[in-house]
């Protein structure tokens, strides 16, 4: 089941009314093997489109790759690289998030966890968990010269940096 950030921010924003918001986030992990050793790996995400169900992600650290973040569920990802995937479970952000009715800015700083589940190709065999950070800031639409959640944002940022020891 795949969940579009658009899709997170109108659950977030309904639940802005009542007051808080539920807002899971989207994170992951790796690349292309160097080493076997274990070390610390380094992930960032990054996406401008409120409606994506992929965000572009860099892995470096104990190895470089570059590839897409595929959406599974809300809380499970595939990162794809041009030499095999990796699956990763995460829990759902906490932090803080708002939003202003009269300039229609959306902020999110939201944090959590990750574990890397399983491989293919050269990721075969993979293990590791983490931390991850999501930052959202976003300018809400209009319709009838108010501020509204029911469609897309007008401008959307989102950026995950994610970190912890992998082993391979």
């Amino acid at each position: 089941m795949r969940k579009t950030h658009f899709r997170l921010l109108m659950a977030a924003g309904s639940m802005l009314a009542a007051g808080a918001i539920a807002l899971s986030g989207t994170l992951a992990a790796t690349a292309a093997p160097s080493s076997s050793a274990p070390g610390i790996e380094h992930f960032q995400f990054m996406s401008t489109s409120a409606t994506a169900t992929r965000d572009t992600v860099i892995a470096h650290g104990v190895f470089t790759a570059g590839g897409v973040d595929i959406t599974t569920s809300n809380t499970t990802d595939t990162l794809k690289f041009p030499n095999g995937t990796i699956r990763l479970r995460h829990s759902p952000g906490t932090g803080p998030q708002s939003f202003n009715p009269h300039t229609c800015l959306i902020t999110v700083h939201q944090h959590g966890t990750y574990t890397l589940l399983s491989g293919t190709g050269k990721y075969a065999g993979i293990s590791g968990h983490g931390r991850y950070r999501l930052d959202i800031l976003a300018v809400g639409a209009r319709s009838h010269g108010k501020c509204t959640q029911k469609k897309p944002p007008v401008t959307f940022e989102l950026i995950i940096r994610a970190s912890g020891p992998v082993h391979l």
